[in-house]
């Protein structure tokens, strides 16, 4: 049984675009979805395809390759906020990721979205994790 299903989610990918696979199947959950969603938005994934099954339902995401150099496009993913230490923010002082180069996900009243998103909303909310 996994403790922290975000922190598998961001394992998972991180493991199989350093082992070069196309696609990583990763179990379903709401937040996982709107996770993916953000990724394939700005430019992280391929693509992402939801499929269910008899139990939570399965996420196939496509992982993004640099063509000229085949390195993965998801340099890091850090999970910020875990079960044992939650991490959150204010509106005034969302994270910036690499100065704006790259991304930070959270999980706000209104949704789960990146802190750019959270910022022109003027909402805040637990930081789950950063992209670049």
């Amino acid at each position: 049984m996994v403790t922290d299903p975000i922190a598998d989610y961001l394992t998972r990918i991180r493991n199989a675009s350093k082992a070069r696979h196309k696609v990583v199947e990763i179990p379903s959950s709401n937040v996982k979805r709107e996770m993916t969603k953000i990724l394939k938005e700005k430019g992280y994934i391929l693509n992402y395809k939801f499929t269910e099954d008899n139990k939570q339902g399965i996420i196939k995401i496509a992982l993004k390759y640099d063509r000229g150099t085949k390195k993965p496009v998801i340099r890091n993913m850090k999970r910020i906020s875990r079960p044992g230490l939650r991490a959150y923010a204010n509106a005034s002082n969302l994270p910036r990721v690499l100065n704006g180069l790259g991304i930070s996900i959270l999980s706000t009243s209104k949704g789960v979205m990146t802190e750019k998103e959270a910022k022109n909303l003027n909402v805040g909310g637990e930081v789950l994790c950063h992209i670049y």
